[in-house]
Formats: structure tokens, sequence, C-alpha cells
């Protein structure tokens, strides 16, 4: 009995054991069930959290009552900076300077009627109305006014009307003011380049730096220009007192570095002001030397003699029968001052005869005077940095008559710069170097420039130019210490299909020193008045000449071609690229 009963006490004794065993598992179940439903809960609450937040992040960015994102949206298309462009010498000729720009938040203004009466009070060239309807709507930001003065912005700050606010912004500055001004262009309201140079600097990659973030500061590398603003100043003071003097109606000029290509100076009168360029958009304000085009007159009879003689069809020595006009077409080819004879090149040159230009031409032949135009880079549109510019028109059908009209200066039209520049050609030592208004060494002219005409032709052009000076139109462009050349244009104007008799286009083209040339001048009077002084006459012998050479007077030595004094003149071949 023992035996058993301690057998069925162990028995129990196990059994309880077992038991107490499943009761700890049941009971862990039960515990992780628990920890999971509280895990699930958690990451449910977490869950609607996070969607509550979000959504009032959402509707915060649809529907917030400060309107941060407008502006600072604002504040970093205005903080954009440009570099800056400076002459060749340093010298700046547009920057960026701080202003402000006044907003206002339509939502947090109390009184529309005060704010209105407050801010026009400060600029009173805001539309009133049309001001009372955005800030009584329900906009959140609208511009005030954009680069306001340091006075302007005191007055409305003093004025403490709740939502109108304050933006730093970038605001382009142009020192010289006008006087670079179709060179150095400007930019608009956003800092954005829309003409002259500060176009190309935006077509040239800043404006896609802009569009990526970069160039936020003002720490970028200047653009150096191959202007010298103390030429540029000389050049438009002379344009203008000459514009005054001879009562014309527009003045234009050029000053090129004739072994660089470099235009060492530029202007067109009337112009703007880039600082407050209100006048910018009034057709008189073109640019003439690259956006417009025009016959040249017989400036262009440098070219067609230059032609000639290249050509080896005429040498200095020939002579051309001036003594009856040339009768074509119904129409007449005469001489201004006609010397009813045979003229040899020279003469032809310096008289400027229009008959024997002609003559020379069609001894050429009117395909080789089309090719050669085309590789002077007279017939396309020439490519500059500027933006501005015009392509040259011409007969659809070059006849013989085309040839001859165009011989000296009628029937095509080019941009002054492109005449600049082949000029340039004839007298470097016949080597073409396509323009710029970017700072250029000789080294990399020498790289591009291509060949026009030959050493002993350019010597012959600065010769017959030096010639033309002393002896003939060019007279009154003489300047003491400089040996200057050049030849007369008087151009007919075109008005209602024909020539007029009382209204013409006047230009110089010159070059100095001529025994080796280093700048071309081209200078240009628009409908110039004859003068008592003049005895009525208003050619460009009379006018344009003497402004070459004042201009050349005054920006010969600051160029640093050193004035000479009696010494003999005789020009030589240029030196050999």
């Amino acid at each position: 009995m023992a035996d058993t009963s301690q057998t069925t006490g162990g028995l129990m004794g196990s059994d309880d054991s077992v038991a107490s065993h499943f009761d700890f598992e049941g009971t862990n179940k039960v515990r992780s069930e628990a920890t999971r439903g509280r895990i699930r809960l958690a990451i449910l609450v977490f869950t609607c959290c996070f969607a509550v937040m979000t959504g009032r992040l959402v509707m915060l960015g649809f529907d917030s009552p400060e309107p941060e994102a407008q502006r600072n949206s604002a504040q970093e298309a205005m903080a954009a900076a440009r570099p800056d462009l400076l002459d060749r010498n340093g010298e700046i000729l547009a920057t960026d300077i701080k202003t402000a720009s006044i907003f206002a938040e339509p939502r947090r203004i109390v009184d529309v009627d005060e704010a209105v009466d407050a801010i026009l009070s400060v600029f009173p060239d805001i539309d009133g109305e049309r001001l009372r309807k955005r800030l009584a709507g329900k906009g959140k930001f609208t511009w005030i006014k954009r680069e306001v003065t340091p006075r302007q912005q005191q007055a409305m700050h003093e004025a403490g009307i709740p939502g109108i606010g304050f933006l730093s912004e970038n605001r382009r500055f142009y020192p010289a003011g006008p006087t670079a001004s179709h060179i150095v262009g400007l930019v608009n309201v956003d800092n954005e380049g829309i003409a002259g140079m500060e176009k190309y600097v935006d077509q040239s990659g800043l404006s896609v730096l802009h569009d990526l973030g970069f160039a936020r500061d003002s720490n970028q590398e200047p653009v150096q220009l191959s202007i010298d603003l103390r030429a540029q100043h000389v050049l438009r003071d002379e344009l203008g007192k000459s514009m005054t003097k001879f009562k014309a109606i527009a003045a234009s000029g050029i000053v090129m570095n004739v072994n660089t290509g470099e235009v060492i100076a530029m202007a067109s009168l009337p112009d703007f002001d880039p600082n407050d360029p209100k006048d910018v958009n009034k057709p008189d304000r073109l640019n003439r030397i690259t956006a417009g085009v025009y016959e040249m007159g017989s400036v262009f009879k440098t070219i067609t003699t230059a032609m000639a003689l290249d050509s080896g069809k005429v040498r200095m020595r020939d002579s051309f029968d001036a003594t009856q006009p040339i009768r074509v077409r119904g129409g007449t080819i005469s001489d201004f001052h006609a010397k009813k004879r045979i003229l040899s090149v020279p003469e032809v040159f310096i008289y400027s005869s229009n008959i024997g230009t002609a003559k020379m031409a069609l001894k050429i032949g009117k395909e080789e005077h089309k090719n050669f135009l085309k590789r002077a880079n007279l017939l396309d549109r020439l490519q500059t940095e500027l933006p501005e510019a015009r392509t040259p028109s011409f007969p659809k059908r070059w006849t013989d008559l085309s040839t001859m009209t165009i011989s000296y200066g009628h029937g095509l039209t080019v941009a002054p710069i492109q005449v600049a520049a082949t000029a340039a050609a004839l007298v470097n030592g016949g080597k073409y170097i396509k323009p710029t208004f970017l700072k250029r060494s000789r080294e990399k002219a020498r790289k591009i420039a291509q060949p026009l005409v030959s050493d002993e032709t350019s010597a012959s052009m600065r010769y017959l130019m030096r010639l033309n000076t002393l002896k003939g139109s060019g007279k009154r462009s003489k300047v003491d210490g400089y040996l200057v050349g050049g030849k007369t244009g008087t151009a007919e104007k075109v008005e209602n299909g024909r020539y007029s008799k009382d209204k013409v286009f006047n230009s110089y083209l010159s070059a100095f020193p001529m025994d080796k040339p280093e700048y071309v001048v081209l200078v240009m009077l628009d409908e110039p008045k004859g003068l008592k002084e003049t005895y009525g006459y208003a050619t460009a012998g009379v006018n344009a000449a003497p402004l070459a050479g004042n201009v050349i007077r005054r920006i010969g030595s600051m160029l640093g071609v050193s004035p000479r004094f009696g010494q003999k003149i005789v020009p030589t071949v240029a030196a050999s690229f």
C-alpha cells in the first residue's frame, strides 16, 4: 500500500507539474497577443499622427496665411547676380548694386484706403484704381514698386502700413550713363540682359547658371570689353558737336584697331541712358553702326579700287575716260565735280569719279565683283557679340548696271561696321579680321585672320587714302603730327523710291598713321545741312571729314600713337602677318 500510495502520489505530483507548465505557456501566449495588440495600436496612432501632420502641411502649402513661398521665390529671382562689365583699362561700365522693392500682402492689409493713400503719396505715378483692386483682393502677394530709391523706401517704412514689406534685390548700374549705351546694352527689371553686351553675357551661359541656381553672388569673373572709355567719350562728344552744328538728324561712328579687329569706340546718336531707359524703344535710338544698313556712297570706292588693283586687271598707271557721263537704261552716271577728261587711277580716287570707278568695276566683271564683296564679308550679316545686327541688301539679279552703281556705293546697303572691318583689311597688309567687342590679343587675331588683298594692294590703298587727304576731298581731315588718310562719301538718300536731291547721308572713312596704320575711324552724319561757312554745301568733305579729324586729334595720343612732326610722308607696306 505504501508503495502504491507513493507511486500514486508520484504520479499526481507529475500531473501537477505538467498542468503548471501548460498554464505558463498559455499565460505567455496571452501576454504576447496583448503586446502585439499594443504595438499595432501604437503604429496606428503614429500613422494617424503622421497623416494629420502631412495633411496639415499640404493645407499650409495651398492655403498658408503667410506667403513665404512666393516671397522666397521672388527673393530668389532677384538675388541673381551679374558679372561686372569693364572697359579695356579696367574702368567699370556696368555693375550690380543693392536696392529695394516693395510688395504687399493683401490679406494682411487692415485699411485698404489708408494703404492706397500712403502708397500714392510716395509713388504718384502708380494707377490708384488698379492698386486698390489688387490690395482689396484675396491675393497673398503682389508687387507695389520694383527698384525704389532709399528715400522712397524710408518714406514707405515711416508710413507703417501693415501688410507692406520690402525685399532686397540686385539692380544694374551704369556709371558712364549713356556714353557707351549701344555697346553695353541694358537689363530688364529682373536683371536679365535684353540688349547689347548684357544680352551677350546671358546668351553665353549666365542665364543657364541662374536657372540652375548658380551665379547668385557678386564674386563672378568680370567681362572685359575692347572699348576704351576715354576714346568712347571723345567719339560721342565730337559726334554730338557735329550733329548740333550741322543740324543733322543723327550721327554715328566707330574706331577699330586694324591689327586685332577690336572695336575701341562706337557711338550712335541719339542714344539712351541705360540707368533710365525710357527712350530705348524710340525708332531714332537705333544702333546705326551694327543694326542699321545704308548706301554708303563714295567711301565704297575704296573697296572697288582695292578690288580692281588686286585683280591685276587694273594698275596704278592706268587711265579711264571720264569726259562724258555714262547713259544706261534711261539713267545717267555722272560726276559731282566733273573733270571732263581722262583720269588716272589716283585721280579717279581723289576726285571721286563715279564714271571712272564704274568703268574700273566693269573691267573686273560682275561675277568677280560680287565674289570679292562676298569675300570681304559685305553681302552677309556680320555676326559679332552684339545681338543687334542687320543683313545687307543687294539686287537679286546682279547685272552690269548693278556692278556700276554698287562700285560707287549705290544699290547695296551694308552695316557701317562691315565697311570699317573691310577697310581695316585694306590698310593692315591685306588680312581680314572679324570685329570684336571683347579684348583680343594680336596673337589671337593672327590665328583668325583671312587674306583679302595682297601686301602690294594694301600699300597702294594706303598711298591713295593719304593722297586724298593731302590733295582731294579729305583735306579737312588733316591733323598735325598724324598721318591721316581717308575717303569721303556723300550718298543721296532714297525717299519714296527715288534719290533725294536735298537729303544726304555723309561719311568719312579714315585710318592713321598711314605709314603703318593702327586704327580705322568711320564717322557718319545723317541729313546734315549746309552752313554759311561751307557756302551752303552739305557734302562729306565739309562736315564728315573735319569730324573725323577732330576725333583723331583727341584720341591719337591716348591710344598710344605719338604725333610726329616734320616727317616726310611715305606710306609703306604693312608688316606681314
